[in-house]
């Protein structure tokens, strides 16, 4: 097992799960078989990152662009969605749960299940776990700038003449506005890529890829990431002299 600084743990891990696919193809299997077994994963990291004290978890669970998948894989990964958010991970582990998408192209009956588990999960405090689902990071900031420009013409503003938009502004209409940005961004399966996912988040969050495919990604493999992550120094563009050490 991996030794980790329990003082240095990232407040906020995003991963992006990739490999579910190959690593069913590899097994002979369907692909389905891949995000079935991605799925237990899902569990197995999000137990752990409990035990680690991170405080934000979030899933590159489905992309907008993953709607021009087959169509029988979408309705196969819909049902996933469906029938592991009645999983009691959340309740046993004190998680809440919530989403970043574009929740409205989801089915009615995925909704209506995300909107339950959000609000059933709200009061819980160990983790929160954040799905990314129907989500591309390019839609959220062009949402964000849609959001900018209604909120500019409403009547209850138009008597100012100007706005301070900022990076600071511009964050606060952002689907990850409840949470800080990430401090770890892993990658399984392989790709060194970051495929439209919180482009306006990780300015500074480190990078971890990996070959190993989502559903092989275990504990071991985490604590690695992590550790990797505690070994670099992060400036945030400043010398190295002008950095504070961790405590």
């Amino acid at each position: 097992m991996v030794e980790l600084d329990n003082n240095r743990i990232p407040q906020h891990i995003a991963i992006i799960m990739d490999g579910n696919g190959r690593w069913a193809k590899a097994q002979g299997k369907p692909r389905t078989a891949g995000h079935i077994q991605g799925v237990e994963t899902v569990r197995v990291i999000t137990e752990e990152c409990v035990n680690l004290g991170v405080k934000y978890l979030t899933l590159y669970t489905f992309s907008n662009e993953n709607w021009n998948r087959p169509e029988e894989e979408v309705r196969a990964l819909m049902g996933l969605l469906l029938k592991n958010l009645e999983d009691e991970i959340f309740m046993k582990n004190n998680v809440r749960f919530r989403i970043i998408g574009d929740r409205y192209r989801l089915p009615q009956d995925v909704q209506k299940k995300i909107s339950e588990m959000e609000q059933r999960t709200s009061k819980n405090d160990s983790m929160t776990l954040v799905l990314a689902l129907s989500y591309s990071a390019r839609w959220e900031i062009a949402d964000a700038c849609r959001q900018i420009y209604v909120d500019m013409q409403a009547p209850c503003n138009s008597g100012k003449s100007e706005w301070d938009i900022d990076e600071h502004f511009v964050s606060r209409y952002m689907q990850t506005a409840f949470m800080p940005d990430p401090d770890l961004l892993i990658r399984t399966g392989g790709e060194q890529r970051i495929s439209n996912f919180l482009l306006w988040q990780i300015a500074y969050t480190e990078l971890y890829f990996c070959d190993t495919f989502w559903p092989d990604f275990g504990v071991n493999e985490l604590r690695t990431a992590i550790a990797d992550y505690q070994n670099r120094e992060r400036r945030f563009g400043k010398t190295s002299e002008q950095v504070q050490p961790q405590s």
